[in-house]
């Protein structure tokens, strides 16, 4: 295979590396940037028939929100809204504020969550009241936290986790190097 006479690899290489390595530097920036990240997620959601000590059973719902900074800086102004705001409990124990809303909801406001901070915020209220009704949003000065599901996972091993770091490692290395090899090949 011949090396076509109308491309100059050398001029192609000149104008492609600086553009490449302003990519790989803003995809690079953007991943390790340090900034508040905030994650919020429904711990669980239940709903109790009480039946003691009562003529007719009573039903009281309930669920929990997490809300956690999995960022590296301090969330600030974290606000947790609510088209109702039946009983709740914060834990662990901490100072917030109250604050209404004009279309008649309230928000929750905490001051800052520092990182790897999570509060758990538990509701209690009875029908016709569901925990979809509650929760509208949640945000700090920094944007909209990121609504997540959970699930529950075994959680494994130190060296079950080198392990698979170790082969995802291998795997990595092995493609580059294929990459360069069909690079290289397709240039000569």
């Amino acid at each position: 295979m011949g090396e076509a006479p109308w491309v100059d690899w050398g001029v192609v290489a000149t104008v492609a590396a600086p553009l490449i390595a302003l990519f790989v530097g803003v995809a690079l920036n953007k991943a390790l940037e340090s900034k508040p990240i905030l994650v919020v997620y429904y711990g669980h959601t239940s709903s109790f028939k009480l039946r003691r000590n009562v003529p007719e059973p009573i039903v009281i719902n309930t669920h929990v929100i997490v809300l956690r900074n999995v960022g590296r800086k301090p969330a600030r102004n974290v606000r947790l809204g609510h088209n109702t705001l039946p009983d709740f409990q914060i834990n662990p124990n901490r100072q917030y504020k109250l604050q209404n809303l004009t279309d008649g909801g309230k928000e929750i406001v905490f001051t800052e969550l520092v990182p790897g901070e999570q509060i758990h915020i538990s509701y209690l209220y009875s029908p016709p009241i569901v925990y979809g009704d509650v929760n509208t949003y949640a945000k700090s000065d920094e944007g909209f936290a990121k609504f997540i599901q959970v699930e529950l996972t075994q959680q494994y091993g130190k060296a079950v986790k080198i392990a698979v770091a170790s082969l995802m490692l291998i795997g990595l290395i092995t493609m580059v190097y294929l990459l360069w090899e069909l690079t290289v090949y397709l240039v000569s």
